[in-house]
């Protein structure tokens, strides 16, 4: 029978074969299947939710990434997303992450991330619909000294 490409997503079960086949491939460049641990902070104002920082640590790499980063509009400007991100990046380092990495929208982002210490190392030009650029910056977490 000859192979078909059938335009339609993956089944769970053909997606868990996937997976598992991405393992096996890493194992043999002796890379080890990693779960990765979801770390974070959230802040609240009395009880409401003002905002967040996490992201995601694997137990065999040194990178972290960080997914979210957010606080809500009525507090931007007074420090508190620049807390959240330190704190982050503590735990970070604390459980073996050497490096942090993120994704921002082009319009306001790269320049809050600039003044935590990041460095671009990709920008893409319009990403958004706006025509704004998708940038990824990193950080290192530990200094030598």
């Amino acid at each position: 029978m000859p192979i078909q490409l059938i335009d339609r997503d993956m089944t769970s079960a053909e997606l868990a074969q996937m997976n598992a086949g991405f393992d096996r491939h890493g194992l043999e460049f002796g890379v080890p299947p990693t779960v990765p641990q979801r770390l974070g902070f959230v802040a609240l104002d009395g009880e409401a939710f003002i905002g967040c920082a996490s992201g995601l640590a694997n137990d065999s790499y040194r990178w972290f990434y960080l997914t979210d980063l957010f606080v809500e509009k009525a507090y931007r400007g007074q420090g508190l997303g620049a807390e959240l991100l330190q704190k982050l990046e503590q735990k970070a380092a604390a459980v073996g992450a050497e490096h942090i990495w993120t994704w921002t929208a082009g319009y306001e982002g790269p320049g809050f991330y600039k003044k935590q210490g990041y460095t671009v190392f990709c920008e893409m030009p319009g990403w958004y619909a706006s025509g704004h650029s998708r940038v990824g910056l990193w950080k290192d977490l530990i200094t030598s000294g």
